[in-house]
């Protein structure tokens, strides 16, 4: 009897004459009944959701981490075959999912513990590398191939991620308050350390600050100064120009008022001449002509005599 299975899965043919077992991947073969058996195992690429809850980091910082990896058995290596189908021949695709699972989280808690959390949310990249790295060496002896692996989320219950930028939670709430027995008095001493620096960095902050804004203060005075100066000249040659342009004026008035009096000088001489013209006319040599006129008459007689 012939038994068929699709590409996504694999068939596993034991018994008479079948030492070792034959494994087909996707296709057909033969069985014999009852002198051979036939067993499947799925191939279907797996979706698993890796999460790690609150693993201790390098420096002791409990974080929660979430993979998502593909896997799956690889059917047409036949070694990989062979060894998934010793692995998980009879098991159900749930129970190579949970399987595969824990490796991977064992592998990824692994990784955590040896890295701090700043490598692992600053470079999400190299921790994926690493999981991806050391669980595919692990599953790939058990046939199955690592096909992906991403990092999908970090997170923590202490807000540390959130105080990444605040000294590293308090130096890791104080290096776990400096180890309890020696922490209260190391711990007191590196607090008013850290009390100290901070006051001296506050006080150099503020100092800069003041330096600045003297600093500042003194370039807007300059600045200001240097306006007011050139304002100052711009206003002085305004008004030097409104004296000149006055001044001009003035000149040009008075030019006026001599060319007028001396056109008026003319039009009196021209007056005086016409008067005198006329004066001439009707006065002078009327009365030159009664003159003349009378002497004549006045000679008369005398010349008649």
């Amino acid at each position: 009897m012939f038994f068929t299975c699709g590409p996504n899965e694999a068939m596993v043919v034991s018994g008479f004459c079948r030492s070792p077992p034959v494994m087909v991947a996707g296709g057909r073969v033969l069985v014999v009944p009852c002198l051979q058996q036939i067993q499947r195992i799925s191939l279907n690429t797996l979706t698993l959701n890796v999460r790690s809850e609150k693993v201790y980091t390098r420096h002791g910082v409990p974080i929660s981490v979430t993979g998502i990896a593909q896997v799956k058995i690889q059917g047409q290596n036949k070694e990989m075959l062979a060894a998934a189908c010793q692995m998980f021949l009879g098991k159900s695709e749930s129970e190579i999912a949970q399987i595969a699972l824990e490796t991977l989280e064992g592998h990824q808690r692994a990784i955590m513990a040896h890295m701090t959390v700043e490598e692992i949310y600053k470079d999400r990249q190299k921790f994926s590398e690493q999981v991806f790295k050391v669980a595919s060496s692990d599953l790939v002896n058990m046939g199955i191939s690592v096909v992906s692996y991403t990092l999908k989320d970090i997170h923590d219950d202490q807000d540390y991620l959130h105080s990444l930028g605040k000294g590293r939670t308090a130096q890791v709430q104080r290096d776990a308050r400096v180890g309890e027995a020696e922490a209260k008095r190391d711990a007191g001493i590196r607090e008013a350390r850290a009390r100290q620096e901070q006051v001296s960095a506050q006080l150099l902050s503020e100092t800069a600050m003041a330096q600045a804004q003297r600093d500042f203060q003194v370039q807007q005075a300059l600045c200001d100064a240097a306006v007011n100066a050139r304002k100052a000249q711009a206003d002085l040659a305004y008004q030097l120009q409104v004296a000149r342009t006055k001044q001009q004026i003035e000149e040009q008035r008075a030019q006026v008022l001599v060319v007028e009096r001396a056109q008026q000088a003319q039009l009196q001489e021209h007056e005086i001449g016409r008067r005198e013209r006329e004066l001439e006319a009707t006065v002078r040599k009327p009365a030159e002509a009664e003159r003349y006129r009378l002497e004549r008459l006045a000679e008369g007689p005398q010349a008649s005599g």
